[in-house]
This record gives structure tokens, sequence and C-alpha cells, in this order.
């Protein structure tokens, strides 16, 4: 017999499976008090190569940084389509997702 969660329709082990493949839409506030979206399956990590200048260009000489916003999803193209949403947005919107903590989508 498989082990079900709460709602009966997933196995346990098709719910580790999904959170492996996690992927993350982040928000970083730069030093600069600008903000730059980005998608990762590895926050920590990516964080790291933005503070070491292996990240994305426009990160390089504006940390230190501060992960203001964050949200999972299941495959890339939801965390990509997400990202793109958010670039979307306008400043004043972008500080408003990041005080609700609401995924967009």
């Amino acid at each position: 017999m498989a082990n079900y969660n709460v709602s009966g329709l997933e196995t346990l082990a098709e719910l580790a499976r999904m959170k492996k493949g996690e992927w993350f839409v982040y928000i970083l506030k730069c030093s600069d008090n600008t903000y730059y979206t980005g998608i990762t399956k590895n926050i920590t990590r990516r964080i790291i190569e933005h503070g070491t200048n292996k990240g994305a260009k426009y990160t390089r000489q504006r940390g230190p940084f501060k992960l203001v916003y964050k949200a999972s999803f299941l495959n890339r193209s939801l965390a990509s389509k997400e990202e793109y949403k958010i670039k979307s947005l306008s400043l004043q919107d972008k500080i408003k997702l990041i005080k609700s903590d609401i995924v967009i989508s």
C-alpha cells in the first residue's frame, strides 16, 4: 500500500521527487537599493555566486545583497514565467509583492 499525503493525490515518493526538482524565483535587494530578480534551484549557492561576482552581470559591484522574496515552483518553466511577470512589474508593485509575500501567478 502506498503512503499518501493528506489530499490523497500524490504518494510520498512523488512528493519527494517534486521537492528535488523544486525551482525558486527570488528577489535580492542590492546595496544601491535596486532589486534583482532571478531563478535557481539553490538560493544559498546562487547568492554566494552573486556575492563573488560569479552571478549575473547586473549584480556585480552591487553587493552586499539581502534576500527579500522567494517563491517555489515545481519546474523551471513555471519559475521562468513567474520571473518574467515580476520583472515586468513597476518598482512600486515589486515592493508591494515583497511586502505581501504572495506569488503573482
